[in-house]
């Protein structure tokens, strides 16, 4: 009698189930949610894209368009593949649907599975899902710290607390290639050292000679130039002020000058959030994404100034497996949303209230009230004007003066009553209002 043939998931591509699946669950409800308090929009894009947004969003010299892709021809004979990361679409998106007329910044957030043809190893497969958190329309470098304050909420909300975060800033297009040409030279000096990977490199993107993981090449990368040493005075304050705001806020963090990312969009900003204990592995970052200020206008949309990122859903889910975390969040047990319409609205005037603004956030969140802002206006009318359009209750203002003497003004909206009232008391007497 003929044998029953059997069937399996093929290489890369693991079914989800037990608890596993209850892990990616939590992620997921809590990223829904953490999203929903720092009131970013919600946006599904295909899974299927033209080949060709990746290879000029992404960058054709990068890994994953030259070794890791699913792209095929379809019987339409169009160049599609499968996506392999979410920015690239998501900016698509913003520009074919007209976001770009929105009030800014534009804040959208996503969660799906993603596709690389590469070998499969521990928490990195051939279909492989991720959070991903976009905004778009903001210079100022307090939408980097937020998006730190954003992720380390979700690592927090799980459970995982032992990690930090690896910083670092690589430049624009004006200072970036003159750190390019003394960081081929060394490392052209060396190039009989260099792995094969890394020969390629040097030759099409350098800058990416400094992301290898090869013993060799590491012991090499420790006495190659900075980028930091390089950085002309627009990065290099933009830099300064975003370290500022996450000192502000107290994420542990450390500088590394040789922190690069592993792809071409990215200037200025870019970070990585590495578990206690796996400095040293090959893929260990859990978080990671950066500044991109020219991707919007490469994809055909106008200068756009942005920054986003994204966590690995399953080495999350390995890291929570490994360290036997069980830690319970009420945002799971309570079923929190925070999908409720803000009744707060924080209006902050000056660099030592927009810093100051961060804590407020978060003892917010840690209270459960979902508040709102845009952190990167400076106006006190023009914030004004969109607390009275999201009809909100109170409006927090927190200028200069309030900082140094630890006050803010709570005013309430329907009657334009104003009543200044210490920091630490803030929570209290706006739960008091609020009942």
């Amino acid at each position: 009698m003929a044998r029953k043939k059997t069937y399996q998931a093929l290489t890369g591509m693991d079914d989800i189930f037990g608890k596993d699946l209850e892990i990616f669950r939590r992620i997921e409800n809590i990223s829904r949610a953490i999203a929903n308090f720092y009131n970013f929009k919600e946006i599904i894009t295909p899974i299927i894209e033209e080949e060709e947004l990746f290879k000029k969003g992404t960058g054709e010299n990068t890994d994953i368009i030259q070794k890791e892709t699913y792209s095929f021809s379809t019987k339409g004979k169009e160049k599609v593949i499968l996506r392999p990361e979410f920015t690239p679409s998501i900016v698509r998106a913003y520009i074919q649907n007209g976001m770009e007329v929105l009030p800014k910044p534009v804040k959208l957030w996503t969660f799906g599975p993603l596709f690389r043809h590469e070998k499969p190893q521990k928490g990195r497969k051939r279909q492989f899902f991720q959070f991903n958190f976009e905004v778009l329309g903001t210079k100022n470098a307090i939408m980097d710290a937020l998006l730190i304050q954003l992720f380390s909420n979700i690592l927090y909300e799980l459970g995982v607390e032992k990690w930090r975060v690896n910083v670092n800033s690589i430049g624009c297009q004006k200072c970036r290639p003159t750190f390019l040409r003394k960081l081929k030279s060394y490392y052209t000096s060396k190039v009989k050292s260099l792995c094969p990977d890394c020969k390629k490199r040097l030759i099409s993107n350098p800058l990416r000679v400094l992301d290898c993981k090869e013993e060799k090449c590491q012991r090499i990368k420790k006495f190659s130039p900075q980028i930091l040493n390089y950085l002309c005075e627009e990065c290099h304050n933009h830099f300064k002020v975003f370290l500022e705001f996450i000192d502000e806020l107290e994420i542990p963090y450390v500088i590394n000058p040789y922190l690069v990312r592993g792809l071409d969009y990215y200037e200025k900003t870019v970070f990585e959030f590495i578990p206690e204990g796996k400095e040293l592995a090959s893929q260990n970052a859990l978080i990671g994404g950066g500044r991109y200020n020219k991707l919007v206008e490469m994809l055909g949309g106008r200068l756009t100034f942005a920054v986003g990122g994204a966590g690995g859903v399953e080495r999350i889910i390995e890291e929570i497996k490994e360290k036997k975390i069980n830690k319970k969040s009420d945002i799971i047990e309570k079923k929190i949303d925070f999908n409720e319409t803000p009744k707060v609205f924080l209006v902050q005037l000056g660099e030592l209230a927009k810093k100051r603004s961060l804590k407020i956030i978060e003892e917010f969140k840690k209270s459960r009230i979902k508040i709102e802002e845009n952190l990167e206006k400076d106006n006190l009318k023009s914030q004004l004007s969109l607390a009275s359009q999201k009809k909100v209750k109170y409006t927090l203002i927190l200028g200069q003066q309030e900082c140094v003497n630890n006050e803010i003004i709570i005013r309430n909206m329907e009657n334009g009553i104003q009543e200044i009232v210490p920091q630490q008391d803030l929570i209290r007497e706006i739960k008091k209002r609020l009942k």
